[in-house]
């Protein structure tokens, strides 16, 4: 039983990246005309085209891809609910709310993760190859996070250090989560 819950949890884990990823990038204008972006609108399509007839993207965000991402998060919270068979003295209201919240920081840390390896990657790829393919999008993904940042802590000897205080803060924000 472990292994079953062990693959549908990687495997919604996966998924909801992706729908995170979709969002984000859209979000903060990513274009998705690269390798990332294909790859990452070839395996969403599946659920957010349909979704997107019933919610459009209203603000600039990708409301569909969102919800995609929550609903596979709730129906994990309501699968590890069922298998584990305990016999919970609360009422369904306070079980549903219960797995929503737990959907819902399950995201949020899933969307931490992301910028943090998206900061890891774009320090590695401006060491190594700073003209991948991959550093454009790495780069537009983080810009907003580290814009603030580099405001307050100038690079110093030519060395960027903002990557490194937003993964702090990100590790911080991780700790209340």
């Amino acid at each position: 039983m472990q292994a079953l819950v062990f693959l549908v949890d990687a495997v919604v884990s996966f998924f909801c990246t992706l729908f995170l990823l979709r969002f984000m990038m859209q979000a903060m204008r990513v274009s998705f005309a690269g390798q990332i972006g294909d790859f990452v609108v070839k395996l969403t399509n599946w659920a957010v085209k349909p979704l997107r007839q019933v919610i459009p993207g209203l603000g600039g965000f990708d409301w569909a891809s969102l919800l995609a991402a929550l609903a596979l998060q709730l129906l994990l919270s309501a699968l590890l609910v069922g298998i584990s068979g305990q016999v919970i003295s609360a009422d369904a209201g306070t079980i549903a709310l219960m797995a929503g919240w737990f959907a819902i920081r399950t995201l949020l840390r899933l969307a931490v993760y992301i910028l943090i390896g998206a900061l890891i990657l774009q320090a590695v790829l401006s060491w190594i190859n700073p003209y991948s393919p991959l550093s454009a999008p790495a780069h537009q993904l983080t810009r907003p996070l580290l814009d603030p940042i580099r405001r307050i802590v100038p690079a110093i000897s030519g060395i960027d250090l903002s990557p490194l205080v937003a993964i702090l803060l990100l590790q911080a924000v991780l700790m209340f989560l």
